[in-house]
C-alpha cells in the first residue's frame, strides 16, 4: 500500500474491534466524542507525511520499501537516531505537547524484537527472527499504526507470574495448537490501542523457568476475537465537553490508554515471536526499553519548551519580568529544558550498534535524561504556577468571555502589562491547561511512571555506568600521593 492518507488511516479503524468506554460499547472509534479526538490527534503522523513542510523529515525516500515513514527506518547511525528524535519532537509539537505515539512505540518494540529474536534463534534453534522481519515489512509497507502491550496487571507484585492466585494476572500461553498458541490475561496502560491497527505484546520482566508460559511475545490485529479494550476515562473532561478557549490543548489533542484483556485469543505461529524461552524475557523487555526511553525523552522536549515559554509570557504580562525571583525561576526552567535536550542529543551521538545491526542510543545518557526530566518535573510545574498567579484556577469560563455583559468586566479588570484582559486570560488558559487541569495531572503522572519509574531509571544509570576509569583515576592519585610521601 505504501504511505497512507489521513482518510485511509481512519477508515482502517472501522474494523469491528471490541472497545468499551465508561461501561458502554463503542461501535466506531472514529465517531466517538472522546476516542474520536484521539483518532484525530493520531492522524497528525499521516498529515505530516503529506505536508511539504514536514515531508523530508517524516518520510524515507530511498532504499528498500521506500517511500515509507521514517519511524520505520531501522537506526544504523547516530544521524538516524537524531532524525528520529527530531521527528518525534516535531510531531509532539504539532500535537500541542502531547506525543502522537502510533508509530513511535511500535517501532521501538520492533527494534527490540529484531535484536533479541536473533539471539533466541541462535540459542534455541527457533525461527523468530524471520517472523519479526516479515511482520516489520508488513507494518512498514502498509504504513500501519502499532500499539504495544507490555505492562501486565501484575496482581501481588511480591509474587512471580506463575505464583499468582489468578494465573491471568500476567499474559500467558494458555494453550498450544499445531497452528499457533492461545493466550489469556491482561495488560495495563496500553497507549493508543483504541486507534492502532496492530498490537505487539512483550514480556514485562525477567522470568524464571517456572514462568515459561508467561515468556510470550506476539502481534495481532486489533479486531482479533477475544481481544477487549477497556478505555481509560481519565483526562477526558476537555475532550467530552471542554471549549478550546478554556482547554486550547486537551480539547483537540488526546491519547487513549486501555486495560487490554485477552480471553483465549488465538495467535498463529507466524505472529508468535517468543513462546516459552523464559531466559530471553528479561533481555527482550530491556531491549524495548533501551529504544523506548529515547522516544520518551524526545517527546518531552516540546513540553519543557512550553514551560519556558509560559514562564516568559506570564512574567511579561504580569509585569514581573525584571524581578529577581522571576528571573531565577526562568533561568532554572531554561536549564531544565536545555539539559534535557543536550542529554537527548548526546545519547544519540554516543549510540552503539547492537544485535541485527541496529543502533541503540547510549543507555547511560538516555536514563540520565529521563531521570532528569521526571525528577524535576513537579518543580518546573510549580515555577510556572507561581509566575502565572492564582487566576489559573479562579479565572472565567469560555462563556464569560463570549457574553458581552460579563466579557467587558474581564477585559477591564484582568488587563496586564501592555495587554488587555482578554489577551491575558487567553494566555492563562494555555498555562492552565499545561499546569492546572486534568490534562496537567495526567502529564504529571506520566512524568513519574511512563517509560519506567524513577527507581528503574536510577538502576539503569548505575548499571550502565562504567566505573573502571573513575576507580583507576583515584587509585592513580593515591599512588602518586604515596610516592611523594615516601620520598619526603
Amino acid at each position: 500500500m505504501g504511505l497512507r492518507s489521513v482518510e485511509q488511516y481512519k477508515a482502517s479503524l472501522k474494523d469491528g474491534r471490541r472497545v468499551f468506554f465508561r461501561g458502554q460499547s463503542v461501535p466506531d472509534v472514529t465517531e466517538h466524542p472522546v476516542i474520536g479526538v484521539a483518532v484525530n490527534h493520531a492522524a497528525i503522523d499521516y498529515r505530516m507525511a503529506d505536508d511539504p513542510v514536514h515531508r523530508a523529515l517524516s518520510v524515507v525516500t530511498q532504499g528498500e520499501g521506500a517511500p515509507y515513514s521514517r519511524y520505520y527506518q531501522l537506526p544504523a547511525t547516530p544521524d538516524d537516531l537524531l532524525k528520529r528524535s527530531a521527528l518525534i519532537e516535531a510531531a509532539t509539537a504539532e500535537g500541542g505537547t502531547l506525543v502522537v505515539l502510533i508509530k513511535e512505540i511500535g517501532t521501538d518494540a520492533l527494534c527490540g524484537l529484531l535484536r533479541v529474536s536473533e539471539s533466541i534463534d541462535k540459542k534455541h534453534g527457533t525461527t523468530y527472527h524471520d517472523r519479526v522481519k516479515a511482520f516489520y515489512r508488513q507494518c512498514r509497507d502498509n504504513d500501519l499504526a502499532i500499539a504495544v502491550a507490555q505492562t501486565d496487571v501484575k496482581g501481588d507484585r511480591s509474587l512471580a507470574p506463575s505464583a499468582q492466585a489468578d494465573p491471568d494476572l500476567y499474559v500467558r500461553i494458555a494453550g498450544r495448537r499445531a497452528d499457533g498458541i492461545v493466550v489469556s490475561g491482561a495488560k495495563a496502560h496500553t497507549s493508543v490501542s483504541t486507534n492502532a491497527n496492530e498490537l505487539i505484546v512483550l514480556p514485562t520482566r525477567a522470568m524464571a523457568e517456572s514462568d515459561r508460559d508467561y515468556a510470550v511475545s506476539f502481534a495481532i490485529p486489533m479486531n482479533t476475537p477475544g481481544l477487549t479494550l477497556l478505555a481509560s476515562a481519565f483526562d477526558t473532561t476537555a475532550a467530552r465537553q471542554g471549549s478550546s478557549i478554556e482547554y486550547p490543548i486537551s480539547a483537540t489533542h488526546k491519547m487513549m490508554e486501555t486495560t487490554t484483556v485477552f480471553e483465549d485469543v488465538f495467535v498463529p505461529w507466524d505472529r508468535v515471536f517468543m513462546a516459552g524461552e523464559w531466559d530471553f524475557a528479561g533481555p527482550l523487555a530491556l531491549a524495548f526499553v533501551e529504544h523506548h526511553r529515547f522516544t520518551a525523552i524526545s517527546y518531552k522536549l516540546p513540553l519543557v519548551d512550553a514551560f519556558v515559554g509560559c514562564a516568559l509570557q506570564m512574567a511579561q504580562m504580569n509585569g514581573i519580568a525584571k524581578a529577581g525571583h522571576a528571573r531565577d525561576k526562568i533561568t532554572q526552567l531554561v536549564g531544565y529544558a536545555e539539559t534535557l535536550r543536550g542529554l537527548t542529543h548526546y545519547a544519540a551521538m554516543r549510540g552503539t550498534v547492537r544485535e541485527a545491526g541496529i543502533m541503540a542510543p547510549a543507555t547511560l545518557y538516555v536514563n540520565m535524561a529521563k531521570y532528569h526530566f521526571a525528577h524535576h518535573y513537579h518543580e518546573a510545574v510549580r515555577h510556572v504556577q507561581d509566575l502565572a498567579g492564582g487566576a489559573l484556577v479562579t479565572g472565567p469560563g469560555a462563556e464569560d468571555l463570549e457574553v458581552p455583559e460579563t466579557a467587558k468586566y474581564y477585559e477591564k479588570y484582568y488587563a496586564g502589562a501592555g495587554v488587555g484582559g482578554r489577551e491575558r486570560l487567553m494566555a492563562l488558559s494555555t498555562v492552565r491547561n499545561l499546569v492546572a487541569s486534568e490534562f496537567s495531572a495526567y502529564q504529571e503522572v506520566l512524568a513519574v511512571h511512563a517509560e519506567g519509574s524513577l527507581e528503574a531509571e536510577k538502576q539503569m544509570i548505575l548499571r550502565s555506568y562504567d566505573a573502571r576509569p573513575a576507580l583507576a583515576f583515584v587509585k592513580k592519585l593515591a599512588a602518586a600521593g604515596a610516592a611523594v610521601s615516601s620520598t619526603s
